[in-house]
């Protein structure tokens, strides 16, 4: 393990844009490649959409792959291979894992309002296993404390996924911190702000920044400005 540090400010992100859709890739994606920024452990695809009105993405396969979706802003339709046909809301999140494939499909339903989208790829521990679906409300969530949306074992009404690894997001009030500390060994911290600005690891993180982190045993997450801050963290195997 080499890495100790990296940050990724919002606009040194790949850039895609299309009629119906723009998309900023914090990772290699698509016909965007570079050697440096092919993932984070198993963290393979962080690509942060907006979907234009009607517009998205027609029937497609994946295979071995989890696949996880956070509606920031407006609505998703879902339909897939499994039978899983949904609408997911501001706020939800969908968890899909491909296994031994799957074919799916993602629309925004509105003719006038566009979506906005946060896609996560994480490469399964295990290959050729049975595809499953779930999804649910962001409820539960409450501000300045951490909630626990992905995990391997499904704890604390968290979502199970086919890796150890660990998805956190965080709402921070004005003027407010939070500590988070891993229980693990060998952990790497990826983190996301998704909205607002945050002090960590000794930066300032705005909206779309990213800072990947190892070696280190604990982080302390301080919002900055006025703006309530958001942000998600991925606790990952690396090494």
């Amino acid at each position: 393990m080499t890495l100790t540090k990296q940050l990724t400010r919002s606009e040194e992100r790949m850039h895609s844009d299309f009629d119906w859709l723009n998309s900023r890739h914090s990772f290699s994606f698509g016909g965007h490649y570079d050697p440096e920024r092919m993932g984070f452990g198993p963290l393979r695809v962080v690509n942060d959409d907006i979907i234009a009105p009607s517009g998205g993405f027609p029937s497609h396969p994946h295979r071995d792959m989890e696949i996880i979706t956070l509606v920031l802003d407006g609505q998703l339709q879902h339909k897939d291979s499994l039978g899983n046909g949904r609408v997911i809301q501001t706020g939800d999140i969908q968890y899909m894992s491909a296994g031994s494939g799957v074919v799916h499909s993602e629309f925004n339903p509105s003719a006038d309002q566009p979506v906005h989208i946060m896609q996560i790829w994480i490469q399964p521990s295990e290959t050729g296993l049975e595809p499953r679906y779930a999804d649910q409300p962001m409820l539960g969530a409450v501000d300045n404390e951490w909630k626990l949306i992905l995990s391997p074992d499904g704890r604390e009404d968290s979502m199970a996924i086919r890796q150890d690894a660990d998805l956190r997001t965080l709402r921070l009030s004005e003027g407010k911190s939070v500590s988070y500390v891993s229980d693990s060994e060998r952990r790497g911290y990826w983190i996301f702000v998704l909205q607002g600005a945050v002090q960590v690891g000794g930066e300032q993180l705005l909206r779309g920044d990213s800072l990947a982190l190892t070696d280190v045993a604990d982080l302390d997450f301080v919002q900055q400005g006025t703006e309530v801050a958001q942000v998600m963290l991925f606790d990952l195997p690396v090494g």
